[in-house]
This record gives C-alpha cells, sequence and structure tokens, in this order.
C-alpha cells in the first residue's frame, strides 16, 4: 500500500502522567479517548492512551512508563498546531487552563499574533490558530 495524503498519522509522545494528560486532551480540548492500554513492567509494555476524533485521519499516543520508561522533552518549537480557521473561543482556553494547561508566549511572534499558545501537563505546546490552512 503507497503513503498518499489518506494515510493515518499517529503522533507518539511520553507522558508524565496519563490522567493528568487526558484532563487536559479530552475534557479539555474536547478530543475522544480512541484506546488505552495499561502494559505493566513486561519486556516493551508500556501504559499508553489514544486520542483524537474517530473519523480523523491522525491520533495523539501519548505513553508512560515501561521497560524503558522516559521523560518528556518538549521544546518550545514542538508544536501541534490546530488551524481552526475562526476565532479562538475563550471557553475553550479557559476549559484547556481549567484541565491543566498553562497559557504561554510564544518565542515565535507569529503564533501570539494569529493565535493562542497553551502547554499541556507535560509541557508540549497546543497551538490554536485563528487561520485556515490548505495543503492544496
Amino acid at each position: 500500500m503507497p503513503f498518499t495524503g489518506h494515510t493515518h498519522v499517529r503522533m507518539a509522545r511520553p507522558s508524565r502522567d496519563l490522567a493528568a494528560a487526558e484532563r487536559f486532551w479530552v475534557a479539555g480540548l474536547g478530543l475522544t479517548v480512541l484506546f488505552r492500554a495499561e502494559g505493566g513492567r513486561k519486556p516493551g509494555g508500556h501504559d499508553l492512551l489514544m486520542v483524537g476524533h474517530p473519523d480523523a485521519s491522525w491520533h495523539l499516543e501519548l505513553v508512560h512508563g515501561g521497560d524503558h520508561p522516559m521523560d518528556p522533552r518538549p521544546t518550545d518549537e514542538d508544536l501541534l498546531v490546530l488551524y481552526l480557521d475562526g476565532s479562538v473561543s475563550e471557553e475553550l482556553v479557559e476549559r484547556l487552563l481549567a484541565h491543566g494547561g498553562t497559557r504561554v508566549v510564544s518565542p515565535n511572534p507569529y503564533w501570539n499574533e494569529w493565535g493562542v499558545t497553551v502547554e499541556d501537563p507535560d509541557g508540549y505546546r497546543l497551538v490554536l490558530c485563528r487561520r485556515g490552512w490548505s495543503n492544496s
């Protein structure tokens, strides 16, 4: 099967606390839990949480623990940008903050002009952008 624009994409990141991550991404942003598993300490095992929209061609996988645990190491440029093609709801921003997010100023003035940047509980940045985007 060839790699195309319809190929499903998984973005995987380590997490310190899957419950905190779930509160942010699900209760805060409004994503759906697509899958979860507890891997325990067996070789190759880890706890994971997959969130996204059931009909989307992407999802975010958050992993914790296992036999090779890794702490998140986000930078200011590790961004997940959502192009909303309209205003950023202050209610959404407040919900993200109430569920463990932290509003931050981006070092890139573009994101400050066109959106709102919120760090998740692991320090990864979510940008809610007022602009639209199309690859075509």
